[in-house]
């Protein structure tokens, strides 16, 4: 049973930085794709970036250069580092987990799914 929990969510000024954490149990490792998402009301959900297994990551536009995600397979746990933060950034951010196959920002696949954390940047 794959449990995935989000922490690090806050609210931080224009420019600011925040770091989220994804506590990631129930996959085997080899066997998964995992990314982060995000989605503001009355918005559709935008994948930000995902990361397979031999660390291969596709990062959205909207946020190249500015988040990074990194995994701790020790601990394992899925990081987000957001950099420059806009308000724009302002969502419940998610991660999800899915098979390896075609992991893809835009994938539709992602069957397991944190319960959210929100970000809030205020300009």
């Amino acid at each position: 049973h794959v449990q995935l929990v989000e922490s690090g969510g806050g609210s931080v000024q224009a420019g600011g930085s925040l770091r989220l954490s994804c506590e990631v149990s129930g996959i085997t490792e080899g066997t998964n794709c995992i990314g982060w998402f995000r989605q503001d009301p009355g918005k559709q959900r935008e994948g930000i970036v995902v990361i397979d297994d031999d660390g291969s990551t596709e990062y959205a536009h909207s946020v190249k250069g500015r988040f990074t995600i990194s995994k701790d397979n020790a601990k394992d746990t899925l990081y987000l580092q957001m950099n420059s933060l806009q308000h724009e950034d302002t969502a419940m951010y998610y991660c999800a987990a899915k098979l390896p196959f075609e992991c893809y920002v835009d994938a539709s696949d992602f069957d397991n799914w944190g319960q959210g954390t929100q970000v809030t940047v205020s300009s």
